[in-house]
């Protein structure tokens, strides 16, 4: 946990005036924040949540989605895709444990 919160995070929600240490609160204009993250930033930058990568897809901003494959049994929550699901192209797909697949696809 203390690794986690040692990583920058910018935080994308309307609701909040401030946000707690190691974290930068995105304002109005998300399509020049998270552009100008992407050239500023070497590496990679996770998304969490539906809605925010919805929004990412719309504005063509996610280069790769990584889908992790967990066996369990779910009743309800949210999909994956909150919305229709965007064209993608399959990459790669990878077994990670004795468990888990990973699917990686990018915009098709």
């Amino acid at each position: 946990m203390a690794a986690w919160r040692n990583q920058p995070k910018w935080v994308v929600l309307r609701s909040l005036k401030s946000v707690g240490p190691n974290a930068t609160l995105v304002g109005g204009d998300l399509e020049g924040a998270i552009r100008e993250l992407k050239a500023e930033r070497a590496g990679e930058i996770e998304v969490a949540g539906p809605d925010l990568a919805k929004s990412l897809t719309e504005l063509g901003l996610i280069d790769e989605y990584r889908i992790y494959l967990h066996p369990v049994v779910l009743g309800r929550g949210k999909p994956y895709f909150a919305g229709p699901r965007p064209p993608l192209r399959l990459m790669t797909n990878d077994r990670i444990g004795e468990d888990v697949i990973r699917l990686t696809y990018v915009p098709a």
